[in-house]
């Protein structure tokens, strides 16, 4: 097999364990960095330059969504395999829409690791049998999701929100000054209705944006 760089992004020391075992057991292949949240992906992504990042859909700071967006933005070389334990229509649609090129469920991920890394070495989809059925029926009926509405900034926000960020903290770790964190803040809870941070929190869960 060719020469494959690999960034693992996974916020669970055991699973990028037993992912860099598989993967540094191919002839060729090696692991150039690992993250354990969303934004250390990003800022790895674009300091090592990656083929390819295997990403946790379910990534702390800043969800597998959004670090594929800016990943794919910055590093548009690097294709992006999400790994991902939701078996869902409208989140594989959104990971393509994203840039992801791949989209492996956690529970085929000892069965299609290699062969998902190197379709993606040769700038190839990969999707096991049951996700490409999920795309499929995707396809035949498209739904917009309620998330659809919201900005790449107001996704973040709503995420960094559910983890307990304080207005203060998300404005430091975005960049941003505190009025104009709060408000995103309120532009968003009016678009979505929300009223109180524990719909917040709900609205994450229910859209994966966090793990309950």
């Amino acid at each position: 097999m060719s020469r494959l760089r690999v960034l693992l992004a996974d916020d669970h020391e055991m699973v990028r364990k037993g992912l860099r075992a598989t993967i540094e057991d191919q002839p060729g292949w090696e692991i150039c960095g690992e993250a354990r949240t969303g934004r250390e992906a990003v800022t790895k992504a674009r300091e090592l330059r990656p083929d390819v990042v295997v990403m946790d859909f379910a990534m702390p700071e800043l969800n597998g969504l959004e670090a594929t967006r800016q990943i794919r933005t910055a590093v548009p070389q690097a294709e992006v395999l999400i790994l991902s334990m939701y078996e869902s229509e409208k989140l594989v649609r959104e990971m393509l829409a994203a840039g992801a090129q791949g989209y492996l469920l956690k529970t085929d991920a000892s069965e299609f690791l290699v062969t998902a890394l190197q379709a993606l070495s040769e700038h190839k989809p990969f999707f096991t049998p049951t996700v490409s059925a999920v795309v499929l029926q995707g396809y035949l009926n498209p739904q917009a999701g309620e998330t659809s509405e919201l900005t790449p900034r107001e996704r973040e926000i709503i995420q960094l929100i559910a983890e307990g960020k304080s207005t203060k903290e998300v404005a430091e770790r975005l960049g941003i000054s505190v009025k104009t964190a709060e408000t995103h803040r309120s532009n968003l809870t009016r678009k979505l209705d929300l009223h109180s941070t524990a719909d917040i929190v709900r609205y994450a869960i229910r859209h994966q944006m966090v793990q309950p």
